[in-house]
């Protein structure tokens, strides 16, 4: 199943690839790139979400990276735009502050590390208590399964919180 309007092609995640392994970098002015909501308060989003019986879906993204721009527009926005998913991007490296689901403020570098994320994009399922309610879904995958295994833990964050 593909979440976006045009399935990913192999060619897409290759010409992705061979953007970080040749060390080019998509800049703004090449193309532009569509971005989720930049969270102040998780604890706040949370409660959105929870309101809508939907789990608070979140993006770790690197600037630059082109496989966070792939998994976010051609996943997780139409998710956003056609499924009123609550879903926020954190950025690594970002010294942007960000309320954690505890109240405390910190950075969303500090909050990236204190989760323990290495690879960009990295998808997170939150539930009540800012619990992690389904696995990660971590890096790129293999393009032709990548909406497979979101919508596998979809379904598992959705069913969390329904309880």
């Amino acid at each position: 199943m593909t979440l976006g309007a045009q399935p990913l092609t192999r060619r897409d995640w290759l010409a992705g690839a061979a953007l970080t392994l040749g060390g080019g970098i998509v800049k703004p002015a090449q193309a532009a790139s569509v971005s989720l909501p930049v969270p102040t308060s998780l604890l706040d989003e949370l409660t959105l979400a929870l309101k809508r019986n939907s789990p608070l879906v979140v993006m770790v993204s690197l600037d630059g990276c082109p496989f966070c721009r792939i998994a976010r527009e051609n996943y997780l926005l139409p998710l956003q735009n056609q499924q009123g998913l609550s879903i926020v991007q954190i950025d690594m490296r970002s010294r942007q502050m960000v309320l954690d689901f505890a109240g405390a403020q910190q950075t969303q570098d500090q909050l990236i590390r204190k989760w323990g994320i290495k690879v960009a994009p990295t998808v997170l399922f939150f539930g009540r208590g800012g619990v992690e309610v389904a696995e990660r879904l971590v890096g790129g995958y293999i393009p032709d399964f990548y909406g497979a295994y979101l919508d596998e833990r979809l379904h598992t964050a959705r069913a969390a919180v329904q309880v």
